[in-house]
């Protein structure tokens, strides 16, 4: 009789009240002969099928199980009976919280700094800028001011006039300041807006841009003050120098009627005036004014002065009846008589000239004699008011007749040798209520005038 263990299989039990219905299986020993027997000693049958189990295996199976248990018990009662472990953890998950919310606060923080800082800037910015532009409109307007202002020349002699093709060269003026269009032209960012609309601060290292390589906003803005500085500068300069000329003109001409001991008052009363109107409105100077203003306002008032001493001097013979260098041949005063040899006094200045050329009225005025008279040869008198008249002789021709109205540097006639003469010249006279003055005085009046 062998010794092995008998082996057995599981089978269905079956009973007669059973029938027509599901049947459930039952596990159970079934003896299996020892030639048939595997090595495996527990066979599990499951709808027909046999799987065999080795001892070995199903040991592992059950130990693995419950190592398991018994490690998950063992941490359900080590969990059960430590709060301070899962207190931790919890404080632990808070405290990772709090500090992600607290980053998250910061970094709004700093993006309300940032844009609080952009929009300062900004807004520092469009001050500056509407002070430029401010200043740039307000030099604008003393520039046209500048522009506007007439240049006011003291008639002095009368000029040779260009030959025929030649350039004329300009006269010299006050200076005029530049216009404001040559400064820098400011240009405003592109990103002007966006920089507002956007809330998020840049964190990575940006590329310079235009601005950024000019030195930033503050220097585009520096550079434009200083470039208007400079307009100004040339404004000041230039209404400055307007200013001092048109001083010294007043003084020089006040200073010539004086020398030449004529009545300012009376000439300014016989002084013609141009057809003119309107209502009277005063000129009224804010009290807000600022210095150019002001300094503007002073040469409106010496202009006024300048303007009313031209027309008065321009009844003063003080210009040279003829163009070109000047050549006396005969001064005023006592002299040789030239064709009896004996002391005379010669009552004019006599100009050297050749036959044809032509002479010039040296003021306004208008004519009282055109004719022949005695050792005058051919000759002009000009009244000039005020009791001023000048007398033009030995002329080959006249160009004029009595009352006609006559204009500085207008032609009155020719340079000859009619009358009582020697040789073609001009004999000019000055008078002064009908007695002779020395023509000289006169000139060297227009010369002060015509100096600076």
């Amino acid at each position: 009789m062998s010794n092995r263990p008998t082996q057995y299989a599981e089978y269905p039990q079956h009973h007669a009240h059973d029938h027509g219905r599901p049947q459930a299986r039952r596990v159970g020993p079934v003896k299996v002969p020892a030639s048939k027997a595997s090595q495996s000693d527990y066979t599990i049958a499951h709808r027909g099928k046999q799987v065999r189990i080795g001892p070995v295996v199903f040991w592992i199976v059950v130990g693995t199980v419950t190592v398991l248990g018994a490690w998950s018990a063992a941490t359900a009662t080590y969990f059960a009976f430590r709060d301070d472990v899962l207190t931790k953890l919890i404080a632990r998950q808070a405290d990772m919280q709090y500090a992600y919310e607290d980053r998250i606060a910061e970094l709004r923080a700093k993006i309300d700094r940032t844009t609080s800082r952009q929009m300062l800037d900004q807004e520092q910015f469009d001050q500056k800028l509407d002070q430029v532009m401010r200043r740039q409109t307000t030099l604008e307007s003393r520039a046209t001011a500048l522009g506007a202002m007439p240049d006011l020349s003291v008639t002095g002699s009368i000029g040779k006039p260009p030959a025929r093709g030649a350039a004329i060269e300009p006269t010299t003026s006050i200076p005029k300041p530049s216009p404001i269009s040559d400064t820098v032209t400011f240009v405003a960012p592109p990103d002007r807006e966006a920089r507002l609309e956007s809330r998020t601060p840049a964190l990575t290292a940006q590329q310079p841009n235009q601005f950024a390589k000019l030195g930033g906003v503050d220097n585009v803005i520096g550079r434009l003050q200083a470039s208007l500085d400079q307009v100004e500068s040339r404004q000041i300069a230039t209404l400055a120098a307007a200013e001092e000329s048109l001083d010294s003109k007043v003084r020089r001409m006040r200073g010539a009627i004086s020398d030449l001991g004529l009545n300012m008052a009376k000439l300014e009363s016989a002084t013609p005036r141009a057809p003119m109107g309107g209502p009277f409105v005063p000129v009224k100077l804010s009290s807000s004014a600022d210095p150019f203003e002001r300094q503007l306002y002073r040469i409106h008032v010496t202009r006024a002065q300048m303007d009313r001493l031209n027309r008065t001097m321009a009844l003063v013979p003080y210009r040279k009846p003829v163009v070109g260098e000047v050549e006396f041949t005969s001064g005023f005063g006592v002299r040789s008589d030239p064709f009896l040899g004996r002391p005379a006094m010669h009552t004019g200045l006599d100009f050297r000239g050749a036959t044809g050329d032509p002479i010039r009225a040296t003021a306004n005025g208008r004519v009282v004699s055109a004719a022949y008279a005695g050792g005058y040869g051919r000759m002009v008198e000009i009244d000039h008011g005020n009791g001023l008249s000048t007398r033009y002789g030995h002329m080959s021709v006249i160009n004029v007749k009595v009352g006609d109205v006559i204009k500085i540097g207008q032609v009155i006639g020719l340079v000859g040798s009619t009358g009582r003469s020697t040789g073609p010249h001009l004999h000019y006279e000055t008078r002064i209520d009908g007695e002779a003055v020395d023509p000289q005085k006169f000139l060297r009046a227009g010369v002060r005038l015509n100096a600076g």
